[in-house]
């Protein structure tokens, strides 16, 4: 993305754009797709987006235990209507993200991060979120993470991607880039995202993912790192715990 995110993705409107929906509820069990609109200073829909990581406009959901955790790439109409097709849902309070830079307008080359609530109806229990740690393991592989995070600060992490107690060297680009780190705070699900400072060489990145994170509040944070090798995707989850 081009820059920061304006706000921390709490709210549907910011700085003149808007996330519009009439969808307040969703089923559950089973996919269900969830329609939307991105509406400028002006009040009508936006139609004209921005690259981003090759993409237009990238959408997440989660629900308030943080679980769950979607990564979609919505397709838009004509008239500026986008639809997300969302795997299966539990029971519970979700919030649905928008990231995205329009290409016209006041915000034009602004990142911006918006979001609305929804729920899904029926039973809801609610997971324990995992303990802070230092490291994760997702299909195999073993992500081991360094950095001492400060809340409001620039502060550096360090991924690193092993498999079989031997490093990876065969990350593929996935969206212009080695991965994707999404966050999320307990709590208030403030948003974040960061992308690794690595120059992208083709078919061989790894072992070392070096990012440089920005998370304005104190407290434990889930993270959802998606990286590509070969052809299949892997999100690896974990808590890390700001100060």
């Amino acid at each position: 993305m081009k820059g920061m995110p304006v706000g921390n993705g709490l709210t549907a409107q910011q700085g003149g754009y808007a996330l519009k929906s009439a969808i307040a509820t969703l089923p559950a069990g089973k996919r269900a797709l969830y329609r939307f609109a991105i509406t400028g200073p002006g009040g009508r829909p936006v139609t004209r987006f921005a690259l981003t990581q090759t993409m237009r406009l990238h959408f997440y959901t989660i629900r308030s235990d943080l679980t769950g955790f979607q990564h979609l790439h919505p397709v838009m109409a004509r008239d500026g209507t986008w639809t997300a097709d969302l795997a299966a849902l539990r029971p519970g309070h979700w919030r649905m993200y928008t990231q995205f830079t329009p290409d016209t307008g006041p915000g034009r080359g602004q990142d911006f991060v918006l979001s609305r609530p929804v729920t899904v109806p029926g039973t809801a229990s609610t997971t324990a979120l995992p303990a802070a740690s230092s490291s994760t393991t997702v299909d195999g592989y073993v992500l081991t993470l360094h950095g001492d995070l400060r809340a409001g600060l620039a502060s550096p992490l360090t991924v690193t991607v092993r498999r079989n107690g031997e490093p990876v060297t065969d990350l593929r680009p996935y969206l212009d880039t080695y991965a994707h780190l999404t966050a999320f705070h307990q709590g208030d699900q403030a948003f974040a995202h960061f992308h690794p400072r690595n120059k992208v060489t083709g078919d061989h990145g790894g072992p070392t993912l070096e990012f440089m994170t920005d998370l304005p509040t104190s407290g434990n944070w889930r993270l959802f790192l998606q990286f590509q090798t070969a052809d299949v995707l892997h999100t690896a989850a974990v808590t890390l715990y700001v100060g």
